[in-house]
């Protein structure tokens, strides 16, 4: 079986360091002068290696001397110098060249001569990782990485076209998709990852490139100081003159609307003129055929001249193109019909059944249509352009090749408006920081546990909770875009923006303004959401997030472009497209989709990395910030990467390869040894003379390295070791309660089982705790499941009401003007019925559903005529109530008794309304030879915290029309009514507005808004307006007990949510107001408050960061 030696950082290795350093010196005391001006080269070797000022003054003083890059063991830190170095020389890489890793310098090509000897001689692949944000050298890197392996690979004159191309492809990406920014003047507008293939001889024969989201809307508009894309500028610079004419060009490129908007045509460190050369050279070097590149700048001319397009309104407001000059040139350089291509900018077809019209747009959607054309254009002819080189780069050997990966990608970006592209390249980020936790942090200490090497594990921010909360499916924003873009209705990004706050609001890296608190709002607009990413505070522009999304097309544009003459237009819509019929895929979840597939190539290889930090905001030589370079350390993890390879081991190898390498330094083992490795390895160490503290025998490498395997002889041991220590872990860190969301995280082999694992004792949990529960407080937990079922996500005040236990009366809170004792009343086990549906039904009659006596006491009776009225039914619930009558919304306290078969509204000693509903227990009343109906159809409540309630009642009924009532505790009300009434799937809780009948074919309008306070009124169309007041964050609306005052309510301030334009005249009838209590803050939940949430499959308030976890009402029931 495989193993693994780990030796420590020996007082030899220390030796052998600072020898190399200082080029060989021997006097101790230069060396030491020399490591306090130049710092260290390897942060392992910082005396304080736990100091963030040590690890920054170390940095400052390389970066100072021009000593830009310094190892975190096998990691390369790399400082952007923004001058040119003269290290980069042919003579350096040859110097690097075949040499082990540590014996020279830090550098980017010891990185690569690493990555590319450990890929020859174990014949596996790798991949190197650059990461940063923008402006801090990625790009540069990359191509410095592949110049090295261009210069010092083995080639021959046929490979040598093969390199040049890969070298070649460079510029003209950069040109077609890199731009300037405010942070960089050749930013990546786009994600590359290339594969660079080599044959056995180690020879580059081959490459492929991944291209992601290229950032289509800067083709159509710059922020002030960026620029538009690198080619436009080149091309207008550089291309001669008879090339310009024919693509009806200007050298200018002040006379391009799509080239002024960011105001910096010009820039200093460009210089276009000399890069357009080097891409018209690139061009016939990668095989482009001049028909190709004619084309081409067809395409990047059509771009700007469809910047220049103008639109004005004809006299029926529709968009018409006054001068044409702009659309002939397009018309010329597409090869489409000059007519259609003009109806296809000014018009839209919409196909209705088995025909199809032209409806006209106006000049909004004009301007729409023309900049989705422009952007659909270049975005599809960039991708052409990746294809274009793949094709060129094809190694047509099918032999195995093995490749090194280099993944050069946008840099994390925080701008002065963040948008929908801001927000990919930021979701990108935290992908590539997630595998570098995996790959690292996690892998290596997982690694240390797992080969029994003692080990006290190093804190890290884990930023998995950020990556979910972006694309966790139905739940991530991601989802909640994608649901708002093609859901049927009119969406809009502020429906997007509420949708956020109502599904992602609890999350604790997301906030809005209207979840802010009194601080953090003033730095948020009303369209904007932050989310905490692992680099810092964003905040994010909603605008433009849902086209932008979409990404559409006019089918009639599409269908020019399907018949253009260009041939790179016509490979990039194809016909067949027309025929489809199905909606494709939104942007966002095609970057997700790409995101997941990268990860899963980078995971399949070995990995090296290169963590990129910007010095400086204004891209000054020499000039190190010390807040800016502090805060990408912080982010970039590298002091717990430093942790971890200082506590850990530098050096790692498998037993076989350690011993082939090294065992040529003991006798016993050279030239063969025919024992074990690990037997060998043991031998060669004690040979040499390591010290027991200087090393470390690991087992089961063999097993660590397959163990994302399926079980085979080589990781049989390792899974099953894994399983044991596990398991042992996890019976002494079990969750204690239902409300212990804890749970110990298993390795990656044991993900499935341990989810199993977690839902078996969660269902232990909720057993254990339903059997200890009282009867009464089983009736509680049942009405409050139906609660959750009704308003969960849809009511405001819900999660508030949790903490409020359900009573069987509310008369003693009554007013003593009502009149009226307090009911005598009981509430007996009705709501078994309602989970009959979910097989827990229990027939009245039985023993557990006999009536049980009233026990209020003589003193808690309802008035006895209203007793005598209801015939002694068994009462169930009453509640103070306000009824708003039907002739101008009058304000009448009332009372709302409950029985087993009707609800009552009560006045004094009278019974003014009976309203029956069809249950089991009239069914049973049926039988026996009772009349038998239903004066109920449904109720509704708006999502406001108002506490109004209307019953409809069906129109052919003898009821005057829908009862509509305000109560204080309308979620108690609500859930008794539908019980009894076994009407619970038909509550309806509405936002904005609901149709309500007034009279025998009459129906009225009841609006439902937001104001300064509450109010219950008859505006002057004659709708009932109720306003509830505007509430502060972290706060909810109590209505108040019904010993409130009554009082005329005059209408809200013109201009107010709800207000009318003129108040009503004096002396008129005014409806009555209800004066609310002062708003209370939110109370804290006990553990039963906290179950009612959990079973009703709501999160926990106690733990928002927790997993949701929910068997399901019915399990949850059924326990009960």
């Amino acid at each position: 079986m495989g193993s693994i030696l780990y030796p420590a950082l020996s007082k030899l290795s220390i030796r052998k360091k600072e020898e190399v350093d200082e080029n060989g010196d021997a006097n101790m005391e230069g060396a030491l002068i020399a490591r306090d001006k130049v710092g260290v080269q390897d942060f392992v070797l910082l005396d304080s290696h736990t100091s963030e000022a040590a690890f920054l003054n170390n940095l400052r003083k390389r970066y100072q001397e021009n000593l830009i890059y310094t190892y975190i063991g096998s990691l390369l830190v790399s400082v952007n110098p923004y001058q040119e170095l003269d290290i980069y020389t042919v003579s350096q890489m040859q110097l690097y060249r075949g040499v082990n890793f540590f014996e020279l310098p830090p550098h980017l090509y010891a990185i690569a001569d690493n990555a590319y000897r450990v890929m020859c001689n174990e014949y596996n692949n790798h991949f190197i990782l650059i990461s940063g944000e923008s402006g801090a050298g990625k790009t540069e890197a990359s191509k410095k990485i592949l110049q090295y392996y261009a210069v010092t690979c083995p080639t021959t004159e046929q490979l040598q076209t093969v390199r040049d191309r890969l070298l070649l492809s460079n510029p003209v990406l950069e040109a077609f998709g890199n731009a300037k920014t405010l942070r960089n003047d050749n930013s990546s507008r786009f994600g590359k990852y290339m594969d660079i293939q080599f044959d056995f001889k180690g020879a580059p024969v081959g490459g492929h490139i991944l291209s992601y989201l290229i950032e289509k809307s800067r083709v159509v508009h710059q922020n002030h100081g960026e620029r538009n894309f690198h080619i436009f500028y080149q091309l207008l610079e550089g291309g001669d003159k008879d090339l310009l004419c024919w693509l009806g060009l200007e050298r200018n490129p002040q006379k391009y609307t799509y080239l002024i908007q960011g105001r910096c045509a010009k820039v200093f460190s460009i210089n276009d003129k000399n890069d357009w050369k080097i891409v018209r050279k690139a061009f016939s070097i990668i095989d482009f055929t001049e028909k190709d590149i004619e084309h081409l700048f067809g395409i990047v001319a059509t771009v700007l001249h469809l910047g220049n397009i103008q639109f004005e309104e004809d006299s029926n407001g529709h968009a018409i193109i006054r001068d044409g000059s702009q659309i002939k040139w397009i018309s010329k350089l597409l090869g489409a019909h000059l007519s259609i291509l003009q109806e296809a900018l000014t018009h839209r077809k919409i196909e209705a059944r088995s025909e199809e019209v032209l409806s006209p747009l106006n000049v909004d959607l004009a301007f729409y249509a023309r900049d989705a054309v422009a952007k659909a254009i270049y975005g599809r002819t960039f991708t052409w352009l990746v294809n274009k080189i793949n094709g060129s780069l094809a190694n047509q050997d099918s032999t195995q090749k093995t490749v090194i990966g280099l993944l050069d990608i946008y840099g994390f970006e925080v701008l002065d408006t963040n948008s929908f592209e801001q927000f990919c390249i930021n979701y990108c980020n935290e992908k590539l920081q997630q595998l570098l936790i995996e790959m690292t942090l996690k892998a290596e200490q997982e690694e240390y546990e797992l080969e029994g090497i003692e080990w006290e594990p190093i804190p890290y921010f884990n930023n998995k909770i950020i990556c979910d909360l972006v694309e966790q499916k139905h739940k991530g924003i991601i989802s909640i875009l994608d649901e708002e873009c093609l859901r049927p209705g009119e969406a809009t990004d502020l429906s997007f923006l509420e949708k956020l706050e109502e599904k992602v609001g609890d999350h604790a890296h997301f906030v809005t303004r209207k979840l802010a608190d009194q601080k953090t709002r003033k730095s948020i607009d009303w369209v904007d959401f932050r989310l905490l990413h692992y680099a810092g505070e964003v905040t994010y522009c909603a605008v433009g997030f849902l086209e932008k999304n979409n990404d559409l097309l006019y089918r009639n544009l599409k269908e020019v472009l399907c018949n253009s003459k260009n041939s790179i237009i016509r490979d990039c819509f194809l016909l067949s497209e027309l025929d489809n019929r199905r909606r494709p895929e939104t942007v966002a979840t095609q970057f997700k989709n790409s995101l997941t597939s990268l990860i899963e190539i980078l995971m399949s290889k070995e990995p090296s990395y290169i963590r990129c930090i910007k010095p400086n905001e204004n891209k000054e030589p020499g000039k190190f910030d010390d807040f800016l370079i502090r805060h990408q350390v912080k982010y970039l993890g590298l002091m717990e990467h430093l942790r971890v390879r200082r506590a850990g081991f530098a050096y790692r190898r498998k037993y076989e390869l350690f011993l082939q390498r090294y065992k040529s330094l003991c006798p016993a083992t050279w030239p063969h040894w025919h024992g074990p490795a690990a037997e060998g390895v043991e031998r060669l160490i004690k040979h040499i003379g390591y010290k027991p503290e200087e090393y470390k025998l690991g087992r089961f490498i063999n097993g660590f390295i397959n163990r994302k395997k399926p079980l085979c002889p080589e990781n049989r041991d390792f899974v099953r070791l894994s399983q044991y220590y596990y398991l042992m872990k996890l019976r002494d860190h079990l969750p204690k309660n239902v409300l212990d969301k804890s749970w110990l995280q298993p390795p990656s082999i044991l993900e499935e089982t341990s989810e199993m694992l977690q839902k078996i004792c969660m269902r232990n949990l909720v057993r254990k705790y339903c059997r200890g529960l009282t009867a009464e407080r089983k009736v509680q937990l049942q009405q409050k499941v139906v609660t959750s079922a009704v308003f969960s996500g849809k009511k405001e005040g819900y999660l508030e009401s949790l903490s409020q236990p359900f009573l069987e009366t509310r008369l003693k809170a009554a007013s003593p003007a009502i009149g009226v004792p307090p009911c005598h009343i009981e509430w007996r086990d009705i709501t078994a019925g309602l989970f009959s549906d979910w097989g827990y039904w229990q027939p009245y009659g039985t023993e557990s559903h006999k009536p049980e006596q009233n026990s209020l006491g003589e003193e808690n009776d309802l008035n006895p005529k209203v007793l005598q009225l209801i015939r002694g039914e068994i009462i169930k619930y009453v509640t103070p109530v306000i009824k708003y009558d039907r002739n101008g919304f009058k304000a009448r306290e009332r009372l709302l008794v409950l029985t087993q078969s009707s609800a009552y509204v009560v006045e004094m000693a009278k019974i003014k309304q009976q309203i029956q509903y069809l249950n089991d227990l009239s069914l049973f009343a049926w039988r026996l030879g009772k009349a038998l109906k239903d004066d109920f159809v449904r109720i509704s409540t708006s999502n406001l915290s108002d506490g109004i309630v209307v019953i409809h009642v069906p129109e052919d009924n003898k009821q005057k029309g829908d009862v509509i009532l305000q109560c204080e505790h309308v979620f108690e009300t609500v859930t008794k009514l539908c019980i009894l009434a076994n009407k619970q799937s038909l509550v309806k809780v509405v936002k904005g507005s609901l149709r309500f009948r007034v009279g025998s074919g009459k129906e009225g309008t009841m609006v439902f808004t937001v104001g300064p306070e509450p109010q219950v009124f008859k505006d002057k169309t004659g709708q009932l307006t109720v306003v509830r007041p505007q509430l502060s964050p972290g706060r909810h609306l109590v209505l108040p007990p019904l010993d409130l005052h009554l009082q005329r309510a005059q209408p809200p301030v013109p201009g107010s949510p709800g207000g009318t334009e003129t108040p009503p005249k004096a002396g008129g009838d005014h409806p009555v107001s209800v004066t609310c209590m002062r708003c209370q803050p939110q109370e804290s939940l006990d553990e039963n408050q906290s179950l009612f949430l959990w079973l009703g499959t709501e999160r926990s308030l106690q733990d928002e960061t927790s997993p949701h976890i929910s068997p399901g009402i019915s399990d949850a029931t059924g326990l009960l």
